[in-house]
């Protein structure tokens, strides 16, 4: 095995050991933000639910609506097509913006945070063991601007989300 596949192997077992030991959505979701580098609100979460995408996280996400998969959402395209993507460009792209003018959790002051916009994003298919969508995983980068939302996503980032949204494919919340 050459040194980038044991390096790949060792990930792997790393990622799948972290997030296994997270067996509730939220907690999960914060491994996901841990290992990605971003903060909590910046990973979401979505199950497949009669042709409607539901966030399971973030958490003020789970009340603001359903994407129905006929949508042209990211989250429904990715969804529809199974297929991974990375866009660092992703403020200047046409999205469903509805869901970024949510207030995130307000932190210990009790004072909600003014929404800030996605400028960054990855977003993978959850599938499980027969070919079917179950769900998508995003992580995004948010900031005022490109710069200040953080470093761009790499094609590495978007293979480690794939391997994440695998493990998480078998994970109870899902179903």
């Amino acid at each position: 095995m050459s040194g980038s596949q044991s390096d790949n192997t060792a990930e792997h077992a790393t990622l799948s050991s972290a997030l296994k030991k997270n067996l509730t959505s939220h907690s999960a979701c914060a491994e996901l933000a841990r290992l990605f580098h971003v903060r909590p609100d910046e990973v979401a979460l979505l199950r497949l639910d009669k042709g409607m995408l539901r966030f399971l996280n973030p958490p003020s996400l789970s009340a603001a609506g359903l994407i129905p998969l006929s949508s042209s959402a990211v989250a429904a395209r990715t969804a529809v097509t199974k297929t991974a993507l990375v866009s660092n460009t992703f403020a200047k792209m046409r999205h469903m913006a509805v869901f970024e003018a949510v207030k995130p959790q307000a932190k210990e002051d009790n004072q909600a945070a003014d929404p800030v916009p996605i400028q960054k994003l990855m977003s993978a298919p959850i599938v499980d063991e027969e070919g079917d969508v179950v769900g998508v995983i995003q992580i995004s980068r948010k900031g005022p601007t490109p710069t200040a939302a953080g470093p761009d996503f790499t094609m590495d980032d978007l293979h480690r989300l794939e391997k994440a949204a695998a493990i998480v494919a078998k994970m109870g919340f899902l179903r």
